[in-house]
């Protein structure tokens, strides 16, 4: 071992180790892994998990109290900063400053533009970035505002196809939307050019399930009509986001049932990310939680429209219109659980609702690395995986969350973000969207 020895061992690799992280409870419920143990760590990559780890120059880090998973992965984020002008949010601030050691940009990057993603956003980043590329090819532009552009004609299949040809370590899949706004003007045209490009590829399609844009002036949608064109579209695999939203078109009608043909999508093998994002709604969670059927993945849905700053006062109206920006004297509410505040606040939502923690571990790790086809790569805690690691506090105390709908739910039960371990270098969770919990509590 190169001069290191090991106790314990529950797995090991030779090879030298750097760091150990002692005293924590180690959770991968994929690998089996829920105790107290140490995780070696050298060259990058994960060497030992074991009960006790020594080695003798290793740097020893105490997180002794703290609960040590897979680097968290957050499947839908939004970070193609500065073209996506205010709407595209700091990759690292999101990720690995935030706990999560992988973020997944949700369409800000299309295939006229996934150059530029790749040198201004991936490669700088300390947290892994992917992609799922724009089924348009204006991308997320002011996140998707001007509705004209993402109409089937700006959809080019060969150009979706030859970018993710050319990037296969980056794209993993395809941003497309089935709401009422763009129903209401194309139908599932747009979807079904996406799923065109998605079945040539072997990629997965990723669809915005609730309404984004107006629809259009005259003409009104019937939201049950959405899902069931949309579902015989897709193929095993495809991801249907939003299941908790407040609006339309998602997955809960407005008598508070689950419309039928969802349960038939996912036993045809379709997947359902939470997209937290700016219309969660807590009441929807629960029909859809109750009704037995529990998301593949979370993702946080984080962008500039729906994450407060200070000196900043954008807000997002809920659909993009010209009117969606607050005046510049617009109250400010000083709640700091009224907009989403990254992954482990998502997953403290989940928590309070009855989820249990392996299974939010789950989600957010082994779940997600499945659904871009990384599955043993990342989101695992192995000996020979790549050394990312998230480390989290689950807090005791009161606090009250919100909706967006402002609906409160209370929980005694917060996840806090520590650090991220992220190819073997800790950095500390310090991003400016996490509250002041001793504060807040």
């Amino acid at each position: 071992m190169e001069g290191n020895t090991q106790t314990g061992t529950v797995g090991a690799l030779p090879g030298r180790i750097d760091l150990i992280l002692t005293g924590g409870r180690v959770l991968d419920p994929a690998a089996g892994l829920d105790g107290i143990m140490d995780v070696g760590i050298g060259g990058g990559r994960i060497v030992a998990i074991a009960p006790s780890v020594e080695a003798g120059d290793a740097r020893r880090v105490s997180v002794e109290g703290s609960v040590v998973t897979p680097g968290i992965i957050d499947t839908h984020a939004h970070v193609y900063q500065h073209v996506s002008g205010d709407f595209g949010l700091n990759p690292d601030m999101v990720g690995v400053r935030s706990g999560v050691a992988t973020v997944v940009d949700q369409g800000g990057a299309s295939a006229l533009t996934i150059d530029g993603f790749r040198h201004f956003i991936v490669d700088p980043s300390k947290t892994r970035v992917l992609s799922f590329v724009s089924a348009y090819l204006a991308g997320g532009l002011l996140g998707h505002k001007y509705v004209d552009l993402y109409g089937p004609t700006g959809i080019n299949v060969g150009a979706i196809v030859k970018a993710a040809t050319d990037n296969p370590d980056l794209i993993k899949g395809i941003k497309a939307h089935a709401e009422p706004g763009g129903y209401s003007r194309w139908g599932v045209e747009s979807l079904k050019l996406a799923k065109q490009a998605s079945r040539e590829l072997k990629l997965p399609v990723y669809v915005h399930l609730g309404t984004l844009w107006p629809e259009k002036p005259g003409v009104s949608v019937d939201a049950k009509a959405i899902i069931e064109e949309v579902v015989p579209l897709l193929d095993p695999g495809d991801i249907l986001a939003h299941p908790f939203t407040r609006y339309p078109s998602g997955f809960v009608a407005p008598d508070g049932s689950i419309h039928p043909l969802v349960r038939e999508a996912l036993a045809m093998g379709v997947r359902i990310d939470v997209g937290r994002g700016a219309h969660f709604s807590f009441d929807n969670a629960k029909a859809v939680l109750d009704g037995g059927i529990l998301p593949h993945t979370i993702g946080a849905d984080q962008h500039g429209y729906n994450v407060k700053l200070v000196g900043e006062k954008r807000w997002y109206r809920g659909i993009f219109s010209d009117t969606d920006l607050a005046p510049d004297d617009a109250p400010v509410d000083d709640s700091p659980y009224s907009t989403p505040l990254g992954m482990l606040h998502a997953m403290t939502e989940l928590m309070a609702l009855g989820v249990g923690l392996p299974d939010l571990v789950r989600m957010a790790t082994a779940n997600s690395a499945d659904m871009l086809g990384l599955s043993g790569e990342i989101g695992v805690l192995r000996p020979g995986a790549p050394a990312d690691v998230s480390v989290f506090r689950v807090l005791e105390g009161d606090w009250m969350l919100e909706d967006s709908n402002g609906v409160k739910v209370r929980t005694d039960r917060f996840l806090k973000p520590e650090m991220v371990v992220r190819a073997g270098e800790i950095i500390r969770a310090d991003s400016p969207i996490i509250p002041e919990f001793a504060d807040a509590a």
